[in-house]
């Protein structure tokens, strides 16, 4: 038998003690202040005194603080494998928290305990990011038990905060210590598709906006003495979505291959029919290709709020609620490489760099000058009610993260 056969065999043995540690993990609720929660203290000593029972020795912790809540700080926790090769560090990164469970009416089962079924684990987090939380340890703790070595240094990252932001998370990190070097690769377990088939090596740039129009309030019936905020509102809106066809370079690398100017939520302004409003709200959610700078889209916005003004008699101000560009891992980067190829010798399918619309943690590793890669191979039940993991997922995620150990990296 090869390494790599007696590392999957170990892995396959594991399936109850994943399962439990799911179980563990899903019991202590991980929430953020903004979402109500007290933070991710609980769950990451729990995880700590789990892993120091499975036989790991080598953890740090890095706390970001926030007075927000009652421990006043936010963990991060690097647990250390070392490998034959130490010039290199392959980091695994995932995060702690999750997010509300929402309507529990929709939920079939208790949201913060486990239920198996029909090779299905349900529960809040399960899949984001137990998932590959879990994976990442199994395939670490297969190494220990079998006393084979790592091509590379191993570190699995646990990060606080993901889901609200990454403030006390990598952000932190980054700002405040000096992790990663370099010449290290970080793949990052939470996100994919069925089959485990693409690996996202980039993000479209990403613009939140706020706008509030001030006009003049009036009665429905004497429009010419007022100035209707709402239909300013609506003008601007229409006119910033339309910059979908201003921006219309495409790109097949992302779904859609196009930059979207959408508009999103809307907040009340009158409570009855027969008022034009004085003040109104919305929001756009803009993704925009990399090949367009943020500093390009808000000078064309800039212009459209003006002319709004000028046409509707109001004032507009806007604010960013985030903006984030996105510097692109290349797609024939060693970790792209390396990964494809584990993925292909578990999983049985060539796997392709993607780009995608949405914002993950990835975004902040590549703007810092490293390689990141976002993959698994999930049904991508996320933030839904009755969030799952496949049993099937948790094995071979592990076994394509055992391989990627194994053989290392290309140079």
């Amino acid at each position: 038998m090869n390494e790599l056969d007696t590392l999957k065999g170990f892995i396959a043995s594991q399936v109850r003690e994943m399962v439990s540690l799911e179980t563990l993990l899903t019991s202590v609720p991980a929430l953020a202040p903004e979402s109500g929660g007290d933070g991710e203290l609980a769950k990451c000593e729990a995880l700590a005194l789990a892993l120091r029972e499975m036989g790991f020795s080598s953890f740090e912790r890095y706390d970001a603080p926030d007075s927000r809540v009652p421990s006043g700080t936010r963990p991060n926790l690097v647990v250390t494998i070392p490998g034959k090769d130490p010039s290199r560090t392959l980091w695994f990164m995932t995060h702690l928290d999750v997010v509300p469970p929402g309507d529990l009416s929709k939920w079939n089962t208790d949201p913060w305990t486990v239920k198996e079924e029909n090779g299905k684990i349900y529960g809040r987090g399960v899949e984001d990011n137990q998932q590959g939380l879990v994976s990442s340890i199994f395939a670490a703790l297969a190494f220990l038990r079998t006393g084979i070595v790592p091509s590379h240094t191993v570190k699995l990252l646990f990060v606080a905060d993901e889901e609200v932001g990454s403030a006390y998370g990598i952000q932190y990190l980054l700002r405040e210590h000096n992790l990663f070097r370099p010449q290290d690769i970080i793949v990052i377990p939470d996100g994919g598709d069925e089959q485990g088939a693409t690996i996202e090596v980039a993000e479209k740039n990403l613009l939140w906006l706020k706008f509030s129009t001030k006009g003049k309030q009036t009665h429905g019936s004497r429009p010419d003495q007022g100035a209707n905020a709402h239909l300013a509102a609506c003008d601007l809106a229409l006119r910033l979505n339309a910059l979908e066809q201003e921006f219309d370079r495409r790109d097949p690398l992302f779904e859609p291959d196009r930059s979207t100017f959408q508009p999103t939520k809307k907040e009340a302004n009158v409570p009855n029919i027969n008022t034009i409003p004085g003040d109104d709200v919305f929001c756009m959610d803009c993704r925009i290709l990399p090949c367009y700078p943020l500093s390009q889209v808000r000078t064309r916005i800039t212009e459209l709020v003006r002319l709004v003004e000028q046409k509707h008699g109001v004032s507009i101000s806007w604010i960013e609620e985030q903006a984030v560009e996105s510097r692109s891992t290349p797609v024939d980067a060693p970790v792209v490489k390396a990964l494809s190829a584990a993925i292909e010798t578990i999983y049985g399918v060539k796997a392709r760099p993607i780009g995608i619309g949405g914002g993950t943690v990835g975004a902040y590793l590549r703007n810092a000058g490293y390689d990141a890669v976002v993959w698994s191979r999930m049904d991508e039940t996320a933030h839904q009610p009755n969030e799952y993991c496949l049993l099937d997922n948790l094995v071979g995620d592990s076994s394509v993260m055992c391989a990627l150990m194994l053989k290392g990296l290309p140079s």
